[in-house]
Formats: C-alpha cells, structure tokens, sequence
C-alpha cells in the first residue's frame, strides 16, 4: 500500500511558469507541502483546477480558475480526469490517500477511494496553518 498526498492548489501563485512545488506561493500550499514531505509518502500531488493532478515538478503556467467558480458539471468532469490521472500514479482502492484540500476538492473523489484520510477536515485556515505550525519539525 503506497501513500499519496493530495495538496490542493492555491489563489496566490508567481506571475510566470514555474515547477507546481514553486508555482503557489501562499503560507497554507507552503507548510502543507513541507508537512506532507515530512510524511515521506510515496508521492505528493497538487490537485490544479486548471491541470488536474500535478507532478511536483511538472513546470506549470500560473492561472486564475478558481474551483470555487465551477459549476457542478464542471467539477464532475474535474473530477473525472483527476480520477484518470491518479488511475495512473496510484491504485484508486489500494493506495492510502491523505487529503490537504478542501471539500470541493475532495468530495467528489473520495467515493472511488478505498482508503483516505483528511486530517484538518472542518478547520478553518486559521486553524489548518495553527495544525501545521503544530506538527511541522522546526
């Protein structure tokens, strides 16, 4: 059984291409990625509402969709191609997924999923950065 982190992407970004570990730039997508490297998981990915699944290293153009925004049947087809490019990094009943994304993020998702978690399910942000600040090595 491999882990899987799942970072959901951000508003704040750089104003041009970079690799998606560079490319969002705001505290929350920071201490999440910096704690899910402390996990050592066998793979973290950022769920990009412009790109679907996202290589940490994969070099990506800065965008200004917000998922937010997105109708239901947007999401839904979101959803799907998320499910397909994970089909491909990960096994979709096997593989543990630990979720740093809000519900809009997951919610669609987590019914293909045999095992998932979602540590800071129902914080606010204020309360996700304090559960980061908490856990993460100094």
């Amino acid at each position: 059984m491999k882990t899987i982190i799942l970072i959901s992407c951000v508003k704040d970004k750089l104003p041009r291409a970079a690799k998606a570990k560079n490319l969002f730039i705001s505290p929350i997508f920071q201490k999440s990625l910096a704690w899910a490297r402390q996990q050592k998981p066998d793979g973290i990915y950022i769920l990009s509402v412009r790109y679907g699944l996202i290589d940490l290293q994969e070099e990506v153009k800065p965008y200004a969709l917000t998922i937010n925004t997105m109708s239901l049947k947007e999401r839904n087809e979101w959803t799907k191609k998320v499910l397909g490019q994970l089909a491909e990094v990960a096994d979709l009943q096997n593989d543990r997924f630990i979720f740093l994304a809000g519900t809009k993020y997951r919610e669609f998702l987590l019914p293909h999923l045999t095992h998932y978690e979602i540590p800071m399910q129902g914080l606010a942000i204020n309360e996700q950065l304090a559960y980061l600040d908490e856990r993460l090595t100094k």
